[in-house]
């Protein structure tokens, strides 16, 4: 119950699905937009089963894979940049405004750990976001600082809506291994013995494109700079599904409550057990709870 769609981003042609619930209604529905975390994959790495959650929730939903990555154009292959991945997401939102199925008053988004941190980013600069879910954000390893004057997300917005990202200063790494079960041979990006188990079991499945290399691309950003600044500019509700004591680098859980104590918006806050990736295991009472939860948070808004 989806068809395949594709659209422009940065230059690129992103691809991906777009699920309709399974009634025939001559209404709109609203739609979620939806990306994946660090380097994953939407066929088979558990983005997808959310997908298909909402769509039997009875909303449409928008699920591509980022530029670089999986069945989606762009070069360099393998290599994500958080800017970048951002924008992809106010192209979706530009895409699905122009289908006859969507009621573009209703429209939210979505993404897990990494794309967790760039649906909240979008949710504060695109004033069509509606609803606003984030799963494991990765919001990193500092608190924010007040950003009294305003610059950091001046600085944020400019980017984000800059038509060439990559033409900004930039620094680009080496390519290194997302997972490794020898951080003294081979050492990768995510270290925890949880990243390695559960990227190759649900990478490793056949049909996921998902390859076990990545390239990092960071933008020079202004001293200090960190997307949690951004909070109080929020457009919409925000639902934060947030693993206690989230082992992963990056996804601190006491910074995670910092940005989610700035937000001014109304906000939800959900704690799931499991660690980083208990939510991305399906079949699972944590996939049910979580996806429940979200389903949720969308008819209280919806």
């Amino acid at each position: 119950m989806y068809k395949n769609i594709e659209f422009i981003s940065q230059g690129a042609t992103l691809k991906g699905r777009l699920y309709l619930p399974k009634y025939v209604s001559n209404n709109r529905f609203p739609v979620i937009v939806m990306a994946h975390g660090f380097t994953t994959t939407i066929n088979g790495m558990t983005a997808d089963k959310y997908a298909e959650r909402f769509r039997d929730a009875g909303y449409s939903v928008a699920l591509y894979d980022h530029r670089n990555l999986g069945i989606s154009d762009g070069e360099p292959r393998q290599e994500i940049n958080f800017w970048v991945q951002a924008r992809g997401y106010i192209d979706a939102i530009d895409f699905v405004s122009s289908q006859p199925e969507i009621d573009t008053n209703k429209i939210a988004v979505w993404g897990a750990s990494m794309s967790a941190r760039e649906a909240f980013l979008v949710g504060t600069i695109d004033e069509r976001v509606d609803a606003i879910i984030t799963m494991v954000p990765a919001f990193g390893e500092e608190y924010p600082t007040d950003d009294k004057k305003g610059n950091a997300y001046a600085f944020a917005k400019e980017t984000v809506l800059n038509d060439n990202i990559m033409s900004l200063p930039h620094t680009v790494s080496k390519q290194i291994p997302i997972v490794s079960y020898d951080q003294i041979s081979t050492p990768s990006k995510p270290k925890e013995l949880t990243a390695y188990k559960w990227f190759i079991e649900y990478g490793g499945r056949f049909g996921t494109n998902w390859r076990n290399v990545v390239i990092i691309s960071n933008l020079k950003t202004p001293e200090h700079f960190h997307v949690g600044q951004c909070a109080s500019y929020l457009k919409a509700p925000i639902l934060m599904v947030v693993a206690k004591n989230d082992e992963m680098e990056g996804a601190n859980t006491k910074v995670t409550s910092r940005v989610f104590k700035m937000i001014k918006q109304p906000k939800e806050w959900v704690d799931i057990s499991g660690g980083h990736f208990g939510l991305l295991y399906y079949p699972s009472n944590l996939f049910e709870k979580s996806s429940k939860a979200q389903i949720n948070f969308l008819e209280r808004y919806f």
